[in-house]
Protein backbone atom coordinates (compact mmCIF):
# COMPACT_ATOMS: atom_id res chain seq x y z
CA UNK A 1 0.00 0.00 0.00
CA UNK A 2 1.26 3.59 -0.86
CA UNK A 3 0.63 6.33 2.12
CA UNK A 4 0.65 9.94 0.78
CA UNK A 5 1.43 12.52 2.93
CA UNK A 6 2.25 15.90 3.86
CA UNK A 7 6.37 15.79 4.31
CA UNK A 8 9.99 17.53 5.41
CA UNK A 9 12.09 17.83 2.19
CA UNK A 10 14.86 17.75 4.47
CA UNK A 11 13.96 14.09 6.02
CA UNK A 12 17.25 12.13 4.69
CA UNK A 13 14.85 9.34 2.67
CA UNK A 14 13.25 12.68 0.80
CA UNK A 15 16.24 14.45 0.71
CA UNK A 16 18.27 11.56 -0.96
CA UNK A 17 15.35 11.41 -3.63
CA UNK A 18 15.05 14.89 -4.20
CA UNK A 19 18.83 14.69 -5.07
CA UNK A 20 18.42 11.68 -7.45
CA UNK A 21 15.80 14.33 -9.50
CA UNK A 22 18.44 17.45 -9.26
CA UNK A 23 20.72 14.85 -11.14
CA UNK A 24 18.85 13.38 -13.65
CA UNK A 25 17.49 16.87 -14.95
CA UNK A 26 21.17 18.47 -14.67
CA UNK A 27 22.66 14.78 -16.74
CA UNK A 28 19.43 15.87 -19.26
CA UNK A 29 19.07 19.59 -19.50
CA UNK A 30 21.58 22.63 -19.41
CA UNK A 31 21.65 24.69 -16.10
CA UNK A 32 19.82 27.73 -17.47
CA UNK A 33 16.55 25.19 -18.10
CA UNK A 34 16.58 23.31 -15.32
CA UNK A 35 14.02 25.06 -13.03
CA UNK A 36 13.96 22.58 -10.19
CA UNK A 37 13.66 24.17 -6.70
CA UNK A 38 16.25 23.36 -4.38
CA UNK A 39 15.57 21.26 -0.98
CA UNK A 40 15.35 24.65 1.11
CA UNK A 41 12.87 26.20 -0.93
CA UNK A 42 10.48 23.61 -0.60
CA UNK A 43 10.44 24.46 3.11
CA UNK A 44 8.76 28.15 2.18
CA UNK A 45 5.70 29.24 3.42
CA UNK A 46 3.41 28.85 0.56
CA UNK A 47 4.85 25.19 -0.96
CA UNK A 48 2.96 22.07 0.42
CA UNK A 49 5.55 19.19 0.33
CA UNK A 50 4.68 15.40 -0.15
CA UNK A 51 6.37 12.15 0.22
CA UNK A 52 4.49 8.48 -1.03
CA UNK A 53 6.25 5.61 1.03
CA UNK A 54 5.89 1.99 0.49
CA UNK A 55 6.05 0.73 4.21
CA UNK A 56 8.83 2.91 6.30
CA UNK A 57 10.55 3.48 2.64
CA UNK A 58 10.07 6.85 0.72
CA UNK A 59 9.54 6.06 -2.60
CA UNK A 60 8.10 9.50 -4.38
CA UNK A 61 8.11 13.62 -4.02
CA UNK A 62 5.94 15.63 -5.04
CA UNK A 63 4.73 19.32 -4.17
CA UNK A 64 2.53 21.99 -4.79
CA UNK A 65 3.55 26.02 -4.86
CA UNK A 66 0.54 28.23 -4.24
CA UNK A 67 1.28 31.32 -6.74
CA UNK A 68 -1.00 34.03 -7.25
CA UNK A 69 -4.45 32.33 -9.11
CA UNK A 70 -3.09 28.80 -9.66
CA UNK A 71 -0.67 26.22 -8.05
CA UNK A 72 2.23 24.33 -9.31
CA UNK A 73 3.27 20.94 -9.46
CA UNK A 74 6.97 20.46 -8.85
CA UNK A 75 9.59 18.39 -7.46
CA UNK A 76 7.47 15.31 -8.33
CA UNK A 77 10.03 12.33 -8.70
CA UNK A 78 9.30 8.50 -8.06
CA UNK A 79 12.21 6.29 -7.24
CA UNK A 80 13.41 4.17 -10.13
CA UNK A 81 12.80 0.97 -8.30
CA UNK A 82 8.86 1.89 -7.37
CA UNK A 83 8.24 3.60 -11.08
CA UNK A 84 5.13 2.22 -12.31
CA UNK A 85 3.44 1.30 -8.97
CA UNK A 86 0.97 4.25 -8.36
CA UNK A 87 3.09 6.18 -6.62
CA UNK A 88 3.32 9.11 -9.15
CA UNK A 89 -0.49 9.19 -9.54
CA UNK A 90 -1.16 8.85 -5.68
CA UNK A 91 1.05 12.04 -5.77
CA UNK A 92 -0.62 13.77 -7.81
CA UNK A 93 -3.75 13.42 -6.22
CA UNK A 94 -2.62 14.66 -3.36
CA UNK A 95 -1.41 17.73 -4.71
CA UNK A 96 -4.24 18.01 -7.25
CA UNK A 97 -6.56 17.64 -3.47
CA UNK A 98 -4.38 20.66 -1.94
CA UNK A 99 -4.99 22.48 -4.78
CA UNK A 100 -8.69 22.12 -4.26
CA UNK A 101 -8.45 22.79 -0.94
CA UNK A 102 -6.93 25.95 -1.06
CA UNK A 103 -9.65 27.18 -3.76
CA UNK A 104 -7.06 27.32 -6.49
CA UNK A 105 -8.84 27.38 -9.92
CA UNK A 106 -5.74 25.55 -11.42
CA UNK A 107 -3.14 23.43 -11.55
CA UNK A 108 0.15 24.42 -13.72
CA UNK A 109 3.71 22.71 -14.24
CA UNK A 110 6.66 22.57 -16.24
CA UNK A 111 8.22 19.38 -17.11
CA UNK A 112 11.43 18.86 -19.72
CA UNK A 113 10.66 18.21 -23.28
CA UNK A 114 12.27 14.34 -23.03
CA UNK A 115 10.54 13.73 -20.04
CA UNK A 116 7.67 11.33 -22.12
CA UNK A 117 5.98 8.89 -18.95
CA UNK A 118 6.02 12.39 -16.88
CA UNK A 119 3.78 13.75 -20.23
CA UNK A 120 1.42 10.68 -20.08
CA UNK A 121 1.21 11.12 -16.89
CA UNK A 122 0.09 14.69 -16.55
CA UNK A 123 -2.18 13.63 -19.50
CA UNK A 124 -3.34 10.92 -17.72
CA UNK A 125 -4.71 13.31 -15.33
CA UNK A 126 -6.44 15.78 -17.37
CA UNK A 127 -3.57 18.52 -17.83
CA UNK A 128 -3.01 20.19 -21.29
CA UNK A 129 -0.17 21.86 -23.27
CA UNK A 130 -0.04 25.95 -22.52
CA UNK A 131 2.06 28.65 -23.55
CA UNK A 132 4.74 29.76 -20.55
CA UNK A 133 3.76 31.01 -17.90
CA UNK A 134 5.14 32.97 -13.99
CA UNK A 135 8.87 33.33 -13.98
CA UNK A 136 9.34 31.10 -16.88
CA UNK A 137 10.67 32.15 -20.21
CA UNK A 138 10.47 29.84 -23.46
CA UNK A 139 13.10 27.35 -23.75
CA UNK A 140 13.29 24.42 -26.18
CA UNK A 141 13.95 21.78 -23.27
CA UNK A 142 10.30 22.95 -21.70
CA UNK A 143 6.68 21.39 -21.96
CA UNK A 144 4.19 23.91 -19.94
CA UNK A 145 1.09 22.21 -18.94
CA UNK A 146 -1.93 23.42 -17.11
CA UNK A 147 -5.06 21.52 -15.65
CA UNK A 148 -8.47 23.70 -14.43
CA UNK A 149 -10.04 22.72 -11.52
Amino acid sequence: MIIVEQGDPRDPQAAALLRQSHALMESLFPPEDNFYLDIDALTAPGIYFFTARRGETVIGTGALAVKDGYGEVKSMFVDEAARGTGAADALLRQIEDQARELDLPMLKLETGNVLHAAHKLYRRHGFTDCGVFGDYAEAKSSVFMEKQL
